[in-house]
């Protein structure tokens, strides 16, 4: 008789044992399964949000990198010569510069994420961050005989980065909170970290299809402008 008591309370305990293994390795699985990617934001749907409103956003400890000079590119129209002599022209050049984020996606002036970026480098920096620069003026330039001419200009330029933070009032994604790191590269200031604008003039030889051009009545022995 004592011998079944025994051997019953021996499978209840066993039966126990059992039940707490099979709950704990479950909980130990649903810790280790992760979120599924379609169940998390990309960065482009996080700051659309902050852009729109929905979220409650903040771009949080900016660092701001070196600056460096960035590429030079074609700022005005073309002159091209097709005389026998030098041609010098006055030559009008305008320029705007913008800024992209790590996607290469323009954060376009005056709009929610660049003021966020502008208040966070203000507050941290004490000095204010723009993401764009636009500047225009003239200057005189020379082409050679069967040449084309125009004006370029390289901005100096600087990333910011840090971290979006965006606040949900109802979760989303399952959170109310989510964090995703990102670095812009726009204009600095002229003089920053001892770099500064520049504006040069740059010529380059006509093709044959140019210069077979020059043949024609309208540019025989003349320079003309092409608009770009």
């Amino acid at each position: 008789m004592n011998s079944n008591r025994t051997k019953n309370r021996t499978i209840r305990r066993a039966s126990r044992l059992l039940a707490l293994s099979t709950a704990a390795l479950g909980l130990v699985a649903t810790m280790a399964i992760p979120a599924a990617a379609d169940d998390q934001p990309t960065k482009e749907q996080l700051t659309a949000d902050c852009a729109s409103g929905e979220g409650k956003c903040s771009f949080n400890e900016p660092k701001l990198g070196t600056a460096y000079l960035g590429d030079f590119h074609q700022v005005s129209n073309s002159l091209y010569n097709c005389s026998t002599s030098d041609a010098t022209q006055s030559m009008g050049w305008a320029d705007t510069v913008g800024s992209t984020d790590t996607a290469g996606v323009s954060v376009t002036a005056g709009g929610k994420i660049a003021d966020l970026i502008d208040l966070s480098v203000t507050a941290t920096y004490s000095h204010t961050w723009s993401s764009t620069h636009t500047e225009n003026s003239s200057m005189n330039m020379t082409v050679k005989p069967g040449e084309v001419g125009w004006i370029s200009r390289a901005q100096v330029m600087q990333t910011v980065s840090g971290t979006w933070q965006t606040h949900y009032d109802s979760p989303k994604w399952g959170h109310y909170f989510w964090y995703v790191p990102d670095t812009v590269t726009g204009p600095a200031a002229n003089g920053t970290d001892g770099q500064s604008n520049a504006v040069i003039v740059k010529t380059r030889k006509m093709t044959q299809d140019e210069q077979n051009s020059c043949s024609s009545k309208a540019k025989t022995g003349r320079a003309f402008v092409v608009k770009r």
